[in-house]
């Protein structure tokens, strides 16, 4: 699962060098809207189905089939809802975010890539409740791969980039990726479409509050482009390409934020069904070490390079992004800020819903994401544009403490644990590396 998400990140990184530099600033502003609203869409979708997929799959394993297909009947119902919304309501989103028709557009060429989502999300539930990560890693690297391929051709071509046509490549990816992820996960298919209510139901109830956290989640994490592309034409006073400039610059900044926190999805995506597995009835000892521990190998990777980034911040946009995103330089060093503490947070979340908190979880989420629109709000008065990243450090590290107050009085989390876990694992890295190093010197003396 770790390669999965290092491939995912590594050529996440490389399309996103490629389109970059191909883009004005205006139209990876654009993008940036495009992005938000189709993940939104996936990934939620995903929340929904997926995890509750994966925790009655494996908790009732005779029920297997009727689940899988309630599971790909609510899929189907869900993305013809927003198909639907798309055809009657892209218009006046696109209006709302001060984008125009290219956003209208794009929205609309995308709807065959979400019909392809369908099949590659229910493959990838069926897959991964099997803990067959190695057909989900196929799927998705293909996906990568075809996507990297065409907009690879087209920069050395020197073709002109349009927005619409990259969306339309989005789509032709997710189908060659849906593709490779049926002849890897077929072994698991039965071919039998057995729905029911009762577990349409148990989906729901179970995966419904999910569903909410992860659109709160996602509006959470785009909250700050989505304010900008919003507020910069009437509070900021900026024209509409300087708008979709400034939401660039939060573009930029996200991206390379989001790769730090790639082993963090990574240990969500190991953690959940391992946990789905324990019988609390006996015990949530089992859990609360999965927890300290996670978190502590987390913070071992994720600090470092947070804390590098943070006083680094300008060599790291120019490298990554160009000279022209140089001032996004301070809302990437906001974003290492929230990285420091974001893993606490994010698996306490995990957590939460395999533990029967889902509710909770939900509430505490939409509570959040009220107050960090407030936070984001008023620094965006207060201190223009870039405010917007100081109110998202705030509201995370309010977030983070109230979620670990919580996780702590729930299953008895100690941080104290958590840091005897870094130190151990700091120890255990080094160690490994004395043995490599002494390795070498042995095979060189016997040379």
């Amino acid at each position: 699962m770790l390669l999965q998400r290092f491939s995912i990140t590594l050529f996440g990184l490389v399309n996103f060098l490629i389109l970059i530099r191909h883009l004005t600033k205006p139209e990876v502003g654009i993008w940036a809207f495009f992005l938000v609203v189709t993940t939104l869409f996936e990934t939620s979708k995903s929340s929904l189905l997926k995890n509750a997929h994966i925790k009655f799959v494996g908790s009732n394993n005779e029920e297997k089939t009727t689940v899988a297909s309630s599971s790909l009947l609510l899929n189907i119902a869900i993305s013809g809802l927003f198909i639907l919304f798309l055809f009657f309501f892209s218009g006046r989103l696109s209006y709302w975010l001060n984008a125009g028709l290219e956003l209208e557009n794009m929205l609309k060429w995308f709807i065959p890539g979400m019909l392809f989502l369908v099949l590659f999300s229910h493959f990838e539930a069926i897959s991964q409740s099997h803990l067959d990560f190695k057909s989900v890693f196929a799927g998705h690297f293909s996906r990568q791969v075809v996507f990297f391929i065409i907009i690879l051709v087209q920069a050395i071509l020197k073709i002109p980039f349009s927005l619409v046509q990259v969306v339309i490549y989005q789509s032709i990816s997710i189908a060659v990726g849906s593709i490779i992820l049926y002849i890897f996960s077929r072994k698991h298919l039965l071919y039998v479409f057995d729905p029911s209510i009762k577990w349409i139901k148990q989906l729901l109830s179970f995966g419904g509050y999910i569903f909410g956290i992860a659109i709160t989640s996602n509006l959470f994490a785009n909250l700050d482009q989505l304010m900008i592309g919003k507020f910069t034409s009437s509070i900021g006073k900026l024209n509409a390409n300087e708008s979709h400039s400034m939401v660039a610059n939060y573009n930029a900044a996200t991206r390379i934020s989001t790769w730090v926190d790639v082993p963090s999805y990574s240990a969500a995506e190991i953690l959940l069904p391992k946990v789905s597995q324990v019988d609390l009835d006996k015990g949530h000892h089992q859990v609360t070490y999965m927890y300290e521990r996670m978190v502590a190998v987390l913070l071992c990777f994720s600090t470092p390079v947070a804390l590098f980034i943070f006083f680094f911040p300008k060599w790291v946009i120019t490298l990554i992004a160009g000279a022209q995103y140089i001032d996004a330089s301070f809302i990437l060093q906001m974003y290492m800020l929230s990285a420091l503490v974001k893993p606490i947070q994010n698996q306490a979340a995990n957590i939460f819903l395999y533990i029967g908190k889902a509710r909770l979880c939900f509430f505490l989420n939409l509570l959040f994401l009220g107050v960090n629109s407030g936070l984001n709000y008023l620094c965006f008065k207060q201190f223009g544009p870039y405010g917007a990243a100081i109110g998202n450090v705030i509201g995370c590290v309010l977030g983070t403490i109230v979620w670990y107050s919580i996780l702590q009085k729930s299953i008895d989390v100690k941080y104290s644990n958590i840091a005897k876990y870094v130190i151990e694992t700091y120890k255990t890295i080094y160690s490994k590396l004395v043995l490599i190093k002494n390795a070498g010197k042995l095979k060189s003396i016997n040379n």
